[in-house]
């Protein structure tokens, strides 16, 4: 037997008697912390603007600019009335869903989920108007951006489009900086590997807080995302830029280490008093793959998505961490439970808050793998993830997934149960 197995198996033994904390294969163990006072419980929600999925509404695309703004502003008030009348307190708002943005941005065009074309002026500034009505019934904004994503397919009617903004200011990244784009799961995105997309990312996060009074910043999950047939293929950029690192994947994880770094230091250095989040995956990695892993089986964040997630809370980079835990208790490969009880150990010694991602998109769906979510309109399984997330003094609040969920026939008897278990909070 060789060394590093040998190191290995003594490990994953070690691992299994239980009486220290699991040291982990890839990352050391933290410093311990003084956590600070905590705010009261987020009880949150996500609002998507990627393909309109959750606003603007699809039908005002077609009108006349004045009636077109009015219609999505009254969609987007009436929005909040409903959140803060089920008791919601913050809302994590899709100001970037792919190159483009939901605000005047000096670095991007404007987003065709507003107009219907891409650079069109939809005659208001959607994230102020977000800030002002949210702040107006007490409800937080965190302004949540997709890094990486530059289109949600590579249609030759989408190229033309991105084509097409060339005479705009600002253009697309697609035509400014055609060196950056590759294709990945089916979909055009930035190449994390290249210092200047890191950079570029940066000061847009950096334009969003440096102008906007913004409770927050957050990346969701997508950082290195690929698909079976559809891999990005940056082996040009390793080969540019790899040196020193003997596998692709460790210098993958390096780069998303770097631009969660940057982030977090521009962030704090413009507005201190602006946390910053990540959702990632639920799973960082298994237990199968590393004793400190979870007991789950599931696609791991580490592997996956290159993003050591674990890592970034240890080092005191994130002020939360929200991992999108979107799995039954009865679903043996990734057990709610066991993933909710693993990141609060991961954060009890650090300064990191603990938000719990939790699946309203599954509430009243039939799943054979996953029955729970229809037994009484998913109401027993979702007060027993909200039971847990209020007993484990690690979990500081829940998001739910997403927002036009709650507007859906078979979450009726869930939002009900939301109303009289969230609301009474939300009007004190």
């Amino acid at each position: 037997m060789n060394k590093p197995v040998a190191v290995l198996i003594a490990l994953l033994l070690l691992a299994g008697c239980g009486s220290k904390p699991t040291t982990s294969l890839v990352t050391p163990p933290p410093a311990r912390q003084t956590v600070p006072q905590q705010q009261e419980p987020v009880r949150g929600v996500w609002l998507t603007t990627v393909s309109r999925l959750d606003w603007p509404p699809v039908t005002s695309i077609n009108l006349a600019a004045d009636k077109r703004k009015s219609v999505q502003q009254k969609a987007l008030t009436d929005k909040l009335d409903k959140l803060k009348s089920l008791g919601i307190n913050t809302v994590y708002f899709q100001v970037k869903p792919d190159g483009t943005a939901l605000w005047p941005s000096k670095i991007l065009p404007w987003s065709d989920m507003l107009t219907g074309t891409i650079g069109e002026d939809p005659g208001y500034d959607p994230l102020q108007f977000m800030l002002d009505e949210a702040h107006k019934r007490g409800i937080r904004v965190h302004a949540w951006f997709n890094p990486y994503r530059v289109s949600v397919n590579t249609r030759p009617s989408t190229v033309a489009e991105l084509n097409g903004t060339l005479s705009l200011h600002p253009a697309s990244v697609f035509v400014l900086h055609r060196d950056w784009i590759r294709t990945a799961g089916n979909r055009y995105v930035l190449d994390p590997g290249i210092p200047e997309v890191r950079d570029w990312i940066t000061s847009i996060v950096a334009e969003v807080v440096a102008r906007y009074p913004v409770d927050g910043v957050q990346f969701d999950d997508y950082f290195y995302a690929e698909a079976p047939g559809s891999a990005l293929n940056d082996s040009q950029t390793f080969r540019q830029y790899g040196q020193g690192f003997a596998a692709k994947a460790d210098w993958r994880r390096h780069n998303t280490q770097v631009l969660i770094e940057q982030v977090s230091r521009t962030i704090k250095q413009l507005k201190p008093e602006v946390e910053f989040g990540v959702s990632p995956a639920g799973v960082w990695r298994n237990r199968g793959q590393d004793p400190a892993g979870s007991e789950t089986r599931g696609a791991a964040a580490y592997d996956e998505s290159y993003a050591d997630t674990r890592r970034w809370v240890e080092q005191g980079l994130l002020d939360y961490i929200a991992p999108q835990i979107y799995w039954p208790f009865a679903r043996d490969a990734a057990r709610y439970d066991v993933l909710a009880k693993w990141w609060a150990e991961v954060v009890k010694p650090t300064r990191t808050r603990l938000y719990i991602g939790v699946a309203l998109y599954k509430v009243g769906e039939p799943s054979k793998m996953e029955p729970d979510w229809t037994v009484s309109g998913g109401v027993p399984e979702l007060k027993r993830q909200l039971d847990l997330n209020e007993s484990v003094p690690q979990i500081h609040g829940t998001i739910l997934f997403r927002e036009d969920y709650l507007n859906q026939p078979q979450a009726r008897e869930a939002v009900s149960y939301l109303r009289s278990r969230w609301g009474d909070i939300g009007r004190r």
